[in-house]
């Protein structure tokens, strides 16, 4: 802690953090063991948390992340979309296909911002909206393959006809970024991906999770 930083505002955070990577939630003790403070203290921040819905606890006393994350968590598409623009721009240009930032949202894909080329005489029609099951096409499974390979680098995946008929997708997981599950890639008209493209969509995928970080 510096002289800059509040004490508490710190260990609030702390405690939404470690309420976060549990599914069973936390007691009052062993909030207070984590977080090397007494029960009173954790108290007085569970309360505050509770009243603004960061926090709930059960019947039991376990507390558990509330659902006033999720209202915070709606802000993060919007700030996601904003950073990834220049590196999907770049993208649809190089490339000639619709290039599309896609995040994971409950068993879901869904595509939060997308650049459509602008010298091509065709193109893939794809709106930022879309979603589709995380096992269908190139930006849901390649998170799956980011998830399944946690810490290796799963490259690029490649997809055909698994949504449009006739197009085929490549895309590429971002990776390093805390809180954020999603792929970058390109759909095009296609009855193959060129070979260059795999390697250009996993470039643009660190630069937005670089941009990101």
């Amino acid at each position: 802690m510096t002289a800059e930083t509040s004490q508490t505002l710190d260990r609030g955070l702390r405690v939404l953090k470690l309420l976060a990577d549990t599914d069973h939630g936390l007691t009052v003790t062993e909030l207070s063991t984590k977080l090397g403070v007494n029960r009173t203290v954790v108290y007085r921040l569970l309360a505050t948390l509770e009243q603004h819905a960061l926090i709930r606890r059960d019947l039991g006393g376990r507390a558990r992340v509330g659902l006033g994350v999720l209202r915070l968590g709606r802000q993060v598409h919007p700030l996601v979309r904003e950073v990834a623009m220049p590196a999907l721009r770049s993208l649809a240009e190089d490339i000639g296909a619709t290039a599309h930032l896609t995040l994971v949202d409950g068993a879901d894909a869904l595509a939060v911002a997308v650049v459509e080329p602008t010298w091509t005489d065709y193109h893939v029609a794809y709106r930022a909206g879309f979603r589709h099951p995380l096992d269908r096409g190139a930006a849901g499974k390649a998170i799956l393959a980011a998830r399944q390979h946690p810490m290796t680098d799963p490259g690029y995946t490649l997809t055909h006809g698994e949504l449009e008929a006739g197009a085929c997708g490549a895309a590429a997981p971002l990776l390093g970024v805390t809180g954020v599950e999603g792929s970058v890639g390109v759909v095009m008209l296609s009855d193959v991906v060129p070979e260059r493209v795999g390697a250009r969509v996993v470039e643009a995928a660190r630069e937005v999770a670089d941009a990101l970080r």
